[in-house]
């Protein structure tokens, strides 16, 4: 306001310098003078006007500042509100987290304290386990009259040359068993073999009974002073039984086919009704030749039966495979055996891509030295493997006679069916008879060796007492111990249980370490 009054009062004074120095008339002097009063006093109306506006702009703005602080007080109040309740809430999870780990630290005191008591105590056990045992080699060498190393050496020594063959038998099989890895498509195969075929169950008696018609044929069969039963128990070497059996005598023998011959032998004498030694000589001689001839036969129509017409098997091989029917293993007749192998053999062979018809002639082949155990001496794997290489047999089925029973390692897919095969064969319930009582006695007395050696906690004969597992202490027996374990084990069995085949002995060291987690 007194700017705009200054500045009307200098434009004035400058006007009236302006007509004074112009020399202009007092009367336009004062009608300038008042027209410039009027607009000064209009500029100062206006002046004051402005001024009222900017003031009522002045009090809107501090009215709008002061909602605006206001507002923000209000959302700065409610934020710190939030911020503290979230930071409560933490100190209390703190509090709680604090407390569970305070918690979970006394009951590590706890477990601490008991593992501590739990080591004292097997250590002590450990220590009087070792002073025992050192009292015990103290006695040992004070009897032996050899220090501890000296007979530590002297163990060694001799059982080095021994384990040269186990190790080497060892190595051979776990390489197979880590080659064998397809055995899922391994088993498929094997079940499509069983499905496919399944022999007949065949069992052989060790006696014969023979009809004669009457008991008065009893008395010509023994002959005056026993001439002609003695004659028949030579020629046809079986033992002639004549007891109180009404109208029948018994013919007894381990050796089938010459208790065949002997039955056959003694029906065309009772036949013919004319027995003395002679005649004795003459039909058992006719028998026997007709026998040869039907044995050739019998190996002949099997052949092709198999579809081997065209394999050129020697004639020799031909007639010990009809002989096989008259041998038997365990119960299971030898003929059928050797046919069934040859079957599942072939079958899978023919799956896994091997030539079908060779591995037949293998598996017809692998038992064959069987049919010549009673007349010579030696294992029916090296009389088979003998007789198969002399008559120039090929490789696959040489190589099948040793694998089977592990002289070798299965060198080709036949060879290898063949050995599956045979297990199948062998080993499928029914296919061997046995005792039930003498395998529950062999069972139990196989898990008594076991568990009669003090670090043996369990012992478990599987598989038809063809497998044994047995479960050490961890902390006695180290890893170089287990395998001497297994062996002592073996060999104990071997030597002081009778038992068809192989069995196998498994040792087990397991350390276990329980903690539990809390929720």
């Amino acid at each position: 306001m007194n700017v705009l009054i200054i500045l009307a009062v200098s434009i004035l004074s400058a006007l009236a310098g302006y007509f004074i120095a112009r020399k202009i008339d007092v009367a336009k002097y004062d009608i300038y003078l008042s027209e410039a009063k009027a607009k000064a006093k209009a500029i100062e109306h206006e002046a004051e006007i402005l001024l009222e506006n900017t003031k009522s702009k002045a009090k809107e703005i501090e009215l709008e500042a002061k909602n605006s602080l206001e507002k923000q007080k209000i959302e700065l109040q409610k934020e710190y509100e939030n911020k503290l309740n979230e930071i409560l809430k933490k100190e209390e999870e703190i509090e709680e987290l604090v407390e569970q780990q305070m918690q979970d630290a006394q009951k590590l005191e706890r477990e601490k304290n008991l593992f501590e008591k739990e080591k004292k105590v097997i250590e002590k056990l450990k220590n009087t386990f070792n002073q025992k045992i050192k009292i015990l080699q103290e006695k040992l060498e004070n009897a032996a009259g050899l220090t501890k190393d000296e007979a530590k050496e002297i163990l060694l020594n001799s059982l080095k040359e021994d384990l040269k063959d186990d190790v080497a038998h060892l190595t051979r099989k776990i390489i197979k068993e880590a080659e064998n890895n397809a055995k899922k498509e391994a088993q498929f195969i094997i079940a499509q073999a069983t499905t496919r075929y399944a022999g007949d169950f065949a069992g052989e008696r060790l006696i014969n009974v023979v009809p004669i018609g009457d008991d008065e044929m009893k008395g010509r069969i023994i002959g005056k002073e026993g001439k002609n039963i003695k004659t028949l128990e030579m020629v046809t070497g079986c033992d002639i039984i004549i007891d109180d059996t009404p109208e029948a005598i018994t013919v007894s023998s381990f050796n089938i086919y010459r208790r065949q011959i002997a039955v056959e032998t003694i029906k065309r004498l009772v036949e013919d009704g004319r027995i003395q030694p002679a005649r004795i000589e003459d039909i058992y001689k006719k028998v026997t030749d007709e026998f040869e001839e039907k044995v050739l036969k019998e190996g002949e129509d099997i052949i092709i039966d198999l579809g081997l017409a065209s394999a050129k098997i020697h004639p020799e091989i031909v007639k010990l495979i009809g002989r096989l029917k008259y041998r038997a293993s365990y119960g299971q007749n030898a003929l059928a055996h050797s046919l069934e192998v040859a079957h599942l053999a072939g079958i899978m062979a023919a799956e896994i891509g091997g030539d079908e018809l060779l591995a037949k002639r293998a598996g017809l082949l692998h038992d064959i030295g069987k049919a010549l155990t009673h007349d010579f001496g030696g294992d029916h794997v090296t009389l088979g493997y003998d007789l198969c290489k002399r008559y120039k047999e090929p490789e696959v089925v040489l190589n099948a006679i040793k694998a089977h029973h592990g002289h070798e390692e299965a060198k080709s897919i036949e060879a290898a069916a063949v050995c599956a095969a045979d297990a199948l064969s062998a080993a499928r319930p029914g296919a061997r008879r046995e005792v039930l009582e003498a395998f529950l006695k062999r069972v139990e007395s196989i898990e008594n060796i076991a568990t009669s050696y003090p670090e043996v906690l369990n012992a478990y004969a599987l598989n038809a007492g063809r497998e044994v597992r047995v479960i050490v202490e961890a902390d006695l027996v180290n890893d170089d111990e287990a395998v001497l374990l297994s062996r002592e084990i073996a060999k104990r069995i071997e030597n002081e249980v009778s038992f068809p085949g192989e069995i196998k002995v498994t040792v087990i060291r397991e350390k276990r370490a329980i903690s539990f987690a809390a929720a």
